[in-house]
């Protein structure tokens, strides 16, 4: 993990955090830093750690081992860092027997906010996650769906400058997804959210950061143009049948350097030089050639980033 950064540039730094649950190892000396107002999202199969990082982050779960800076200002602090970070669990229960407006303004309360500013931001997010209509319904009498828009709900209330997002979008249906999803960019900026999720497709339409995790450590990291190549490197599909390796000389010849994988050309130009500049470069070269291209990408997604990493496991004994 690079150490270039400012810790006043970070939102979250973490260094050698370990923690182990009797014999099962759930971080293994993970490092990661996340800068400022940036949507990060936390990529890794069952049991690589990202909840319980969560956990210890919010001073929810006490380290083994390992230092984490939150908001430059030390580890948690309920007094330090009161109504700075907020936070959704994997598992989130809010009282059954009380009604939604109730609820999300007590936990409004909870961050600092005075009763009337409380009750205004409660209407207020209830609105952004389509529950405007429910404030008066007790928890109890919700979908599970609709106690998850209540709980993001209550992790963002106050306007913390941390928030955790552990699975938002689970149990929500399609159209809630996109508009959880264009709720927390409103957010970009404005703080920081880290956010979990085994949907990759979403983690990369809403964030701008991503860091992989595999068995308690961090095995990639950056923004996610560079993870997944897009500031880099373009992929091009082409037509079933065509020679694709018999493109390859031309392009060396405008100074691109490509790779041919079944019927795509993994291109990349020089370094420093932008997608945009890479096409300028790129596509006069195929459409000379008469090649039939079916698709153009920026970058690999984040799936198939994901998927490659994999393929080189960190080293060392596997935990547990």
């Amino acid at each position: 993990m690079p150490e270039g950064r400012r810790v006043a540039d970070l939102a979250l730094r973490i260094r050698g955090l370990r923690r182990r649950y009797g014999a099962t190892v759930a971080l293994d000396g993970l490092d990661l830093d996340v800068p400022r107002g940036v949507i990060c999202g936390l990529v890794g199969p069952n049991g690589a750690g990202k909840t319980t990082t969560m956990g210890i982050v919010a001073g929810l779960i006490r380290p083994d081992a390992g230092t984490v800076d939150v908001l430059g200002e030390g580890p948690f602090d309920p007094t330090r860092h009161a109504g700075r970070v907020g936070l959704l669990p994997q598992d989130c229960a809010m009282p059954a027997s009380l009604p939604v407006g109730e609820v999300l303004a007590y936990y409004g309360r909870l961050q600092g906010l005075s009763t009337s500013m409380a009750r205004r931001a409660a209407d207020r997010l209830l609105d952004e996650v389509d529950l405007a209509d429910r404030a008066g319904q007790r928890i109890g009498q919700l979908s599970h769906g609709m106690r998850r828009r209540v709980a993001v709900a209550q992790a963002l209330i106050g306007d913390p400058e941390l928030v955790l997002l552990d699975e938002p979008t689970s149990g929500l249906d399609p159209h809630l997804v996109v508009r959880m999803r264009a709720l927390l960019r409103t957010r970009r900026g404005r703080c920081t959210i880290v956010v979990s999720s085994h949907i990759l497709a979403e983690l990369e339409a809403t964030c701008d950061h991503v860091i992989f995790m595999e068995r308690g450590r961090c095995t990639a990291a950056g923004s996610m143009a560079e993870l997944t190549g897009r500031s880099r490197q373009v992929i091009v599909e082409l037509e079933p049948g065509l020679d694709a390796p018999a493109l390859v000389p031309s392009l060396q010849g405008a100074g691109l350097r490509a790779q041919v994988d079944g019927t795509r050309l993994v291109v990349t130009g020089p370094t420093g030089e932008g997608t945009a500049a890479l096409n300028a470069r790129l596509l006069p070269v195929l459409l000379a050639a008469g090649a039939p291209i079916v698709e153009v990408q920026a970058g690999r997604s984040l799936e198939a980033t994901w998927m490659a990493s994999r393929a080189d496991p960190p080293p060392g004994p596997k935990p547990g």
